[in-house]
């Protein structure tokens, strides 16, 4: 019989596993450079084996990942997943506990992961409800199959498209080395055709005379005509092989779109492949997985791996110099600098989000272990909010997580959408951020006290799974800490901590 993991070993096997196929190296190559047996080396995979320290290191060492980083990235994430996801009201009649949860991730994150699974579609399926709602109060009819047969489908609604893309991404550290290895090829033939990848005329180009694709650069109104009166960027028509761009875009926005449509064209079976292999087969996950990853190579086609990653040490992460120097949009730079992860030459780990005015996390994603939350909004006193108090300026912040990590962090918002008058934007911030290891290798934190952790910004992740109980920015209660209501009592928040105020205290803070 097989034993059972123990309880104390780092449970890792399954990035061990991930990180030995992307150096191409088999169970046997990586058991002979570890010493140990393939037999032994398949246990650890399959979190069957303890772990031993010196192993650790040897693994640390062979994929030049650092100790911390290799043993508690994943569970940690896991666990602030779950943690947020177990914060829904529909929870706060169970006498939770984070240590509860933490050993839950521990001994068993296959059932940590199905936890979080089915929370997503209730997520999902309470969106879907109000919405259905909103819309019959509306006045709006039920569609094809009625009422009854929309509210049925309700109850299988699964795991949003936008979580599943956005695990699948996490999964593969945000790194596609079959998407950069097309982009390359792709690279060199737009040379063959004449004029670099960065030049919009060079991909009109390549378009025409490698997929028989004619460009036209539009009015707004006349794509949005096209679209049904529908506000357009792009729109592509394959029977008659046009693709149409809005001309109210800037210049940046245009050549990137061309990049989106090549990535499509030359490496749609490429990208279904890699949807296929992570269990995107079908629906809206597979969909919006192909716009992902064309994303993903659109901009891996006009930022080269190796050349973009020179240029921006060289810089020192300093995005405004990148987008000089590239000729790219802000929200582009930051994006591909967070898949700077292939093995044998990696950039700065980064976390990066982007937030709406309402606190709507759109995009997330994290390498320096900074936890993100899956649904609603992040800790009000990230900068990554303070950003729309100063519209187009780059905030830093060096902060601190109640469990003491420290990050250092710069956010700025952006305009997206078209240019010129009545064309419709929408104001979005943009964070991007490293552990606070990595801080000096980013030009942005010159000058601040990295040092002195009693000067750094104290931020949670979300209200109702923060252990601030002193935070004067608290909207939520805590559904793990005890606490107290008193209508004569008035502390940082009204949630009022057992024990405070103490006995040589008097509310309002005097002595």
């Amino acid at each position: 019989m097989a034993r059972k993991p123990s309880k104390d070993a780092p449970k890792i096997g399954p990035k061990i596993r991930r990180l030995r196929r992307e150096k191409r190296l088999s169970q046997a190559a990586l058991a002979d450079l570890l010493q140990v047996s393939a037999s032994y080396l398949n246990l650890i995979e399959h979190n069957r084996r303890k772990l031993t320290v010196p192993l650790l290191l040897k693994l640390s060492e062979i994929f030049e990942v650092p100790v911390d980083q290799l043993a508690e990235e994943e569970e940690s994430r896991l666990y602030s997943d779950v943690m947020e996801a177990l914060a829904n009201p529909v929870f706060e009649d169970f006498d939770l506990h984070n240590t509860d949860i933490r050993d839950l991730v521990e001994v068993s994150p296959e059932t940590a992961r199905a936890l979080l699974h089915i929370c997503d579609a209730y997520q999902t399926t309470l969106t879907d409800a109000r919405s259905l709602a909103a819309s019959a109060v509306d006045g709006g009819g039920a569609g094809d199959g009625g009422l009854g047969g929309l509210l049925g489908g309700l109850g299988a609604s699964a795991q949003s498209a936008a979580d599943v893309v956005s695990d699948m991404i996490q999964a593969k550290t945000n790194f596609f080395a079959d998407l950069e290895d097309e982009a390359d090829r792709v690279r060199r033939e737009v040379g063959t055709v004449g004029g670099q990848a960065r030049s919009a005329e060079a991909l009109i180009d390549y378009l025409t005379q490698a997929h028989e694709v004619r460009v036209n650069i539009v009015e707004a109104r006349h794509a949005a005509e096209e679209a049904g009166g529908t506000v357009v960027s792009r729109r592509y028509h394959p029977q008659q092989r046009v693709l149409e761009i809005s001309q109210s875009l800037s210049s940046a926005s245009q050549t990137f779109h061309l990049a989106y449509q090549i990535a499509l064209l030359s490496a749609g079976s490429v990208i279904d492949m890699l949807l296929l292999e992570n269990g995107l087969r079908d629906g809206q996950a597979k969909a919006l997985g192909r716009v992902a990853l064309a994303n993903y190579f659109a901009a891996a086609l006009l930022l080269p791996y190796d050349e973009f990653l020179k240029s921006a040490r060289e810089v020192r992460y300093d995005i405004d110099l990148l987008q000089h120097r590239w000729r790219a949009g802000f929200e582009t730079i930051c994006h591909r600098l967070t898949t700077l992860n292939k093995p044998e030459n990696r950039g700065v780990p980064l976390h990066m989000l982007r937030v709406d005015l309402a606190g709507n996390i759109s995009k997330r994603f994290t390498l320096s272990g900074l936890p993100i939350p899956r649904h609603g909004g992040a800790c009000s006193r990230w900068n990554v909010y303070s950003a729309f108090l100063n519209p187009g300026e780059i905030q830093a912040q060096v902060s601190k997580l109640p469990d003491g990590t420290a990050y250092f962090c710069i956010a700025r918002t952006v305009v997206k959408g078209g240019v010129g008058y009545g064309s419709q934007r929408n104001v979005l911030s943009i964070g991007l951020g490293c552990d606070i290891r990595h801080a000096r290798e980013m030009v942005y934190a010159d000058g601040l006290d990295l040092q002195n952790s009693d000067r750094f910004s104290e931020i949670g992740v979300a209200c109702r799974i923060c252990e601030r109980m002193d935070c004067t920015q608290r909207a939520f209660p805590p559904v793990h800490l005890r606490f107290r209501i008193e209508e004569n009592l008035r502390g940082p928040s009204p949630y009022i901590a057992p024990g405070w105020p103490h006995h040589h205290e008097r509310p309002g803070g005097t002595r």
